[in-house]
């Protein structure tokens, strides 16, 4: 004879802090300053690739828009490094040297 296996009870779980919530219009703005962040630092990495694909191909680059400066090394975290090293409260944007300029692999 088989035994019956109890069923667990589908409890719905709920969010984990139900009082925070972000206004729509928040998440809005947020993700517009981001995409406004990202044409800034696309724009100045579109500018560089020529002179850099060929020599550094493969390598990472870390820009910061607001002074145009970038950081380049083969490493991501040290690039990144670089960069906090001389803007260390600025959010800074990484890219790949390459035709796409992503960085990582599927």
């Amino acid at each position: 004879m088989t035994e019956a296996i109890p069923q667990k009870s589908a409890r719905r779980r709920g969010r984990i802090f139900p009082e925070i919530v972000i206004p729509p219009e928040e998440l809005a703005r947020r993700r517009t300053e981001g995409e406004a962040f990202s044409r800034r630092c696309r724009a100045i990495f579109d500018r560089l690739l020529p002179e850099l694909i060929e020599r550094y191909y493969g390598w990472y680059i870390a820009i910061e828009p607001d002074s145009g400066d970038y950081f380049i090394d083969e490493d991501q975290e040290v690039a990144s490094l670089k960069a906090r090293q001389k803007h260390p409260n600025v959010i800074h944007h990484m890219f790949g040297i390459n035709e796409t300029g992503a960085t990582g692999t599927i």
